[in-house]
């Protein structure tokens, strides 16, 4: 059963095993030897600001007539996001179209986990992790009632789902722990290196014509890796204040299990390394996706992200790499 209430049921993380090893159990929870693509949900509205004035015994300013509703950093992201969209509607042969189709390129060769990640926006979470500034510890609790009104007794909790032949409650925790402490360096690394490059693409500026497509990638790099890693951070704060709990779904195990992955055989074992074969099981196909996608209630363009996933690991494994970058 589970412990979350129903109203909060679109709050998860969602724990899809792509590959494990087939030695000891202490490998199959670390984060380089088997994959797990995680589904992040965080949709839960935010509260009037009013009932936030009223508990800190203070008036809420109003907002500024010239910002954007959402927030300078949010508006910039649609307007990018807009335009990117509107370069795939470009005339054949142009070099909109073209750009477009360059970068959707570069987006399938990028890490599924860093997408998942950059995805995660820590406003629409639990604030238990991050209050706001100044605001006293014994109000952080009173915050998480009034943005959870029908568990006004405990701090609100997210669930993360994970098939239970493949995990249990404590590995599925200490797996996503080891997650984050793998990928948050990383992404640290990452923000900075690409930011430090950005600087280096100046002279394109001289082309007048088209935009400056090197910079513009650097600091696009640069912000995704940055969102990546503040989410890291946001994931790791929920899970040691016990926020994120662990919770088996049948129903996922059923359809893993229907469409787990066959083991490789005759010309097809020859072409793939012998020692990953032996070490290593694929445990999802692209025949799951569907099934996924509809026990959920997810959108649409999670096909593409988990088609993504499965194709990156069956990437790692043939090409006798390590199984996380």
């Amino acid at each position: 059963m589970s412990l979350v209430p129903r109203s909060l049921r679109k709050m998860r993380i969602i724990a899809v095993p792509l590959t494990r090893p087939k030695l000891s159990s202490q490998m199959k929870t670390d984060p380089r030897q088997s994959l797990i693509y995680y589904q992040f949900q965080f949709s839960f509205p935010k509260p009037p600001s009013s009932d936030i004035s009223s508990l800190m015994g203070r008036s809420t300013r109003a907002r500024s007539g010239w910002l954007p509703e959402g927030g300078i950093v949010n508006f910039l992201q649609t307007k990018a996001a807009e335009t990117w969209a509107e370069f795939g509607k470009a005339d054949q042969g142009s070099w909109k179209l073209k750009l477009y189709q360059m970068g959707e390129r570069l987006v399938d060769r990028m890490e599924f986990e860093e997408l998942a990640l950059k995805c995660i926006d820590p406003s629409l979470g639990p604030s238990l992790a991050h209050p706001p500034p100044g605001l006293k510890k014994k109000h952080r609790v009173c915050i998480l009632t009034i943005r959870c009104r029908c568990v006004p007794s405990r701090p609100q909790q997210i669930p993360l789902v994970y098939p239970p032949s493949s995990s249990s409650d404590t590995e599925s925790l200490h797996h996503l722990g080891a997650f984050l402490e793998h990928r948050m360096p990383r992404h640290r690394r990452g923000f900075y290196l690409w930011m430090f490059i950005a600087p280096f693409t100046a002279p394109f500026m001289i082309i007048p014509v088209i935009p400056n497509v090197p910079f513009f990638f650097c600091v696009w790099r640069s912000w995704s890796h940055y969102k990546a890693y503040r989410a890291t951070q946001y994931l790791q704060n929920l899970l040691v204040n016990d926020v994120i709990v662990p919770e088996r779904s049948d129903a996922l195990d059923a359809i893993i299990c229907e469409c787990s992955a066959p083991v490789p055989s005759g010309k097809e074992s020859q072409d793939i390394s012998p020692s990953k074969v032996q070490d290593h099981e694929f445990l999802l196909t692209r025949e799951a996706v569907p099934a996924i996608i509809s026990l959920f209630e997810l959108k649409q363009s999670v096909h593409t992200d988990l088609y993504r996933a499965i194709e990156q690991a069956r990437l790692r494994i043939e090409s006798g790499s390590r199984i996380s970058p």
